[in-house]
């Protein structure tokens, strides 16, 4: 008897009855029927390998399709029981379906507490089992049978299940010694499953139950080729580190509509973190004999005319407000400020190098289209300073900038970066940039003898300078090899000219200075955005915004947290007390889930013992010490 397939596209073709989806894809093609995973018959998702008896509709399923993943992450699932049950003899089996992306099985353990620390042998044998390439068996059993079977194995989540099943709808699947209670689908052989990964552990009550016994539900996933596990979790790790994710569950910023788009809005945790990173660098800076100096977040039109912002920059600045007739607009920039204090009292040689720092808040008008979180902002709070100094001075401080970053990268274990020497476009001078091409030429060999001086990991882009002079940008990668534009480095060699600045030199005459705009910590917001990703939230001790949090397990011991919280806070480090009537496991899972680096906990020992419990963030429990032992240890990792 002929029965007629009928294919998505329409095509029709004729096959003898009882022939499979796997028949029909070997009929096509022999590499076809390799990458088949499932078939979906008049709609319905089915094994490859059942028999088709009457006319139907079908498509055959692949890793492209939705229905084949979904397949696929099932038969893995089986995959991960069999490998369990291998390693951990006993277990008992719940259920294991696919999701949305992956799979999960519930189990019970008895009394083995499993964790994570036990993912790799359990992938490794999942490994070891897909290389058999067992296929997936379907077989029809009787619900006495069915019964039998698991009662003889001691499996009574199954008989549960079983006993809400129908005789004669009930199935199992066998892939090599591992059955299990399913209906299916499942692809042809364990040899498709390449590469697996165990994500995480979580409690799930049988059945939804909290009446029920918790089992530990164990999810993965599992992908036919191994590039596309590791671009998978990539791209989910990036996704756990995206600054604007943390950003909110850590409490770090928000936006408002009153306050209006690109606006970052500061809340106290992400205050916190601002002034840790201001007296980092303020120190820093203090040490390498910067000046702090102050601006207004204003100027007038004629400054900016002068500097050369107007019309060059104009396009990123804010439109200009009619005060007294008279045109201002909003700061863009700091280094226009800089030039007016430099030129606000009489120099000379002896003065330079002059090193002008500032936090100053900068207003840029970034399209709509471009706003992205931290990274992209209209306020911005600048790590900025400009050097006023000789050309003879000029190698050694633009060295020392450099060394700066370099000092820096190493205190926020940013170890691969790249700086970007960016020059100017001759064939754009006077339109893109300062028309004066011996000033160039000259610069930029300047910086790229520094550069090469260092022996730094520098590339050279064309038409990327700053309108006055060419620059430095780096680029800096985080710990999942993101990358970020992240600092400036800048050399101005006609600012001098436009503001009239001078210096008088040895030989006792008026000579311009060279300038050099840094910020090597960029801004706050780029920063901070950085950071988060970059830490996956899990900011260092001495940056975190709450280094340390009390958690009493119960309201008797309340006034003793208090009195620890309170002995932290004189000493300067930011503690909090969790008052919250929950037990103690919530309130270590919430402390761990904000990033905490360490919890006390308080109960009756500690509070006789005039100690503290220490936990560090990730489960590391420190014991029991001295609340002074801990304050000390705390300080010293606080420092900046």
């Amino acid at each position: 008897m002929q029965i007629v397939i009928t294919f998505p596209d329409g095509a029709q073709r004729s096959y003898d009855s009882g022939t499979t989806a796997m028949d029909v894809a070997k009929s096509i093609s022999e590499g076809l029927a390799r990458n088949v995973l499932a078939a979906k018959v008049n709609g319905k998702v089915q094994d490859a390998g059942l028999p088709i008896t009457e006319d139907s509709e079908l498509a055959l399923l692949t890793w492209k399709d939705d229905e084949g993943k979904q397949t696929y992450w099932h038969s893995s699932a089986h995959l991960l029981a069999e490998a369990l049950e291998a390693l951990f003899p006993g277990v008992k089996l719940g259920i294991g379906p696919p999701i949305d992306r992956g799979f999960y099985y519930d189990i019970d353990f008895g009394d083995h507490h499993f964790s994570s620390e036990e993912f790799a042998a359990v992938e490794a044998k999942m490994q070891e089992l897909a290389k058999q390439n067992n296929e997936f068996e379907r077989k029809s059993v009787s619900k006495a049978d069915a019964i039998a079977y698991f009662e003889e194995k001691g499996d009574p989540y199954k008989l549960e299940l079983i006993q809400d099943l129908e005789d004669g709808q009930i199935t199992f699947y066998t892939q090599g010694g591992f059955t299990d209670l399913c209906r299916g689908p499942h692809i042809p052989h364990t040899g498709h499953i390449k590469a697996v990964k165990l994500l995480t552990t979580a409690g799930a009550y049988w059945r939804g139950s909290e009446k029920n016994k918790q089992l530990t539900r164990i999810y993965g996933i599992a992908f036919p080729k191994k590039s596309e596990l590791d671009e998978h979790l990539e791209m989910e790790e990036a996704k756990k580190r995206d600054h604007r994710k943390l950003g909110k569950e850590l409490e770090i910023y928000t936006f408002d509509d009153d306050v209006g788009p690109g606006l970052p809005l500061w809340l106290p945790n992400g205050a916190a973190i601002i002034e840790k990173l201001e007296a980092f660098a303020k120190k820093t800076e203090r040490e390498a004999g910067y000046e702090r100096v102050k601006s207004p977040h204003i100027a007038r039109e004629s400054m900016y005319l002068k500097s050369g912002h107007l019309p060059y920059y104009k396009d990123s600045m804010f439109p200009a407000m009619e005060i007294d007739g008279d045109r201002y607009y909003l700061k863009a920039m700091n280094c226009p400020h800089h030039h007016k204090i430099f030129d606000a009292l009489p120099r000379t040689y002896k003065d330079l190098p002059l090193r002008f720092a500032e936090y100053g808040t900068c207003y840029r008008y970034e399209q709509s289209g471009e706003l992205f979180g931290l990274m992209r902002v209209r306020s911005l709070q600048m790590n900025d300073a400009h050097i006023y100094c000789t050309e003879a001075q000029f190698e050694a401080e633009f060295q020392a900038v450099n060394a700066l970053y370099l000092k820096y990268f190493e205190k926020f274990g940013i170890d691969k970066y790249v700086m970007r020497f960016s020059k100017h476009d001759p064939a754009k001078l006077g339109a893109k940039y300062m028309d004066m091409p011996e000033l160039w030429v000259k610069t930029e060999a300047m910086v790229r003898k520094v550069l090469q001086s260092m022996n730094v990991n520098f590339v050279e882009v064309e038409d990327e300078a700053a309108f006055y002079g060419p620059k430095i940008d780096i680029q800096v990668y985080s710990a999942i090899g993101r990358e970020f534009t992240l600092a400036t480095n800048q050399v101005d060699f006609a600012q001098a000219e436009r503001f009239n600045l001078s210096y008088i030199n040895a030989k006792n005459e008026r000579e311009r200075p060279l300038i050099i705009h840094r910020a090597p910590l960029s801004t706050h917001e780029r920063f901070i955005g950085f950071l988060l990703e970059h830490y996956a939230g899990k900011l260092p001790v001495w940056l975190s915004p709450k280094p340390v949090v009390v958690l009493p397990i119960s309201d008797k011991y309340l006034d003793y947290a208090n009195e620890v919280g309170n002995y932290l806070k004189n000493l300067d480090i930011r503690a909090s007390v969790d008052s919250r009537a929950e037990k103690a496991g919530k309130k270590i899972r919430d402390a761990e889930l904000a990033k905490t680096p360490y919890m006390i906990i308080v109960g009756e020992k500690e509070q006789e013992g005039r100690l503290v419990s220490v936990r560090q963030q990730g489960g590391h429990d420190l014991g029991a010490m001295s609340l002074q032992s801990f304050a000390e240890k705390l300080i010293d990792e606080t420092k900046i």
